[in-house]
């Protein structure tokens, strides 16, 4: 499930992104709804400002060594995060931008051990205020933000991040 998940989100992307309209971004983001991701944001009109959206993937894999009192034991678990939102940029100049949005990342999980299997599921809410740096004519783009996240697990107001990534074209 995980593998065709993760498959069809980088068909998405792809596709996406072959065909990206001048103003889109790919990134890679450090915190934030995604943790560890790549992502691809667009703008939904044709300008470098206003509404957009985001989708991304990012995840990671651990594997633990373990004595359970009768000898050793392994455990391994995956968690795939998938940040999708919505997105506003506010600005002037054509470069620096005040960021505002929010969204929903489903995240999927399993745990395998000696014992079987043990898969979970889940999703959280965020929002975003935050900084955009991206110039009108594509190239490196830099974000930093504050981003609150709320779900079962409560809501955890000091969270953030910060992407690098690249712009493609610009809108006049």
């Amino acid at each position: 499930m995980k593998q065709i998940l993760f498959l069809s989100v980088i068909a998405l992307v792809s596709s996406l992104t072959s065909n990206a309209q001048s103003g889109s971004n790919i990134y890679f983001e450090l915190g934030g709804p995604g943790l560890a991701s790549f992502n691809f944001d667009t703008r939904f009109a044709k300008r470098d400002d206003g509404l957009g959206g985001r989708i991304g993937i990012g995840g990671f894999s651990l594997r633990s060594t373990f004595n359970n009192g009768t000898g050793t034991s392994t455990e391994r678990a995956s968690v795939i995060f998938v940040p999708v939102g919505v997105n506003y940029l506010l600005g002037k100049d054509g470069k620096n931008y005040f960021e505002v949005g929010g969204g929903v990342t489903p995240v999927f999980s399993s745990s395998k051990n000696e014992s079987g299997s043990d898969n979970f599921s889940s999703t959280f809410g965020n929002i975003l205020f935050g900084y955009r740096m991206q110039p009108q004519n594509g190239g490196f783009t830099f974000r930093a933000f504050i981003n609150p996240v709320f779900g079962s697990f409560g809501f955890i107001p000091y969270y953030g991040g910060v992407s690098f990534g690249y712009k493609f074209g610009g809108h006049k």
